[in-house]
């Protein structure tokens, strides 16, 4: 069963090419995919790598987490499941202080 990474505090120029290879350190790369805003197309800071294995999932967050790349520090966790429907809005909902 693959397990899908979520990979924080990326750098601008980071490519997916340059995630697919420093993931495969950890095991085998499903896929590797940096998010870019849909309107100027320019990477928004974060991305998703899915390894081939829940093992290897788990062998990457433990390599990679705080490893600095192009400066800086990497976040990489399990990536939650995606909400299915809804606006696809995002952000807080209510809490006003």
């Amino acid at each position: 069963m693959s397990m899908k990474l979520y990979v924080g505090n990326l750098s601008f120029e980071t490519t997916e090419e340059q995630l697919s290879t420093l993931f495969s350190e950890a095991g085998y790369v499903t896929s590797a995919k940096i998010i870019t805003d849909r309107n100027s197309g320019q990477p928004r800071g974060f991305g998703f790598v899915e390894m081939e294995t829940k093992s290897s999932g788990q062998k990457a967050i433990s390599m990679l987490n705080g490893r600095t790349i192009d400066g800086r520090p990497l976040a990489v966790n399990e990536a939650k499941p995606q909400h299915k429907g809804g606006s696809g809005g995002g952000g807080r909902r209510g809490g006003y202080r």
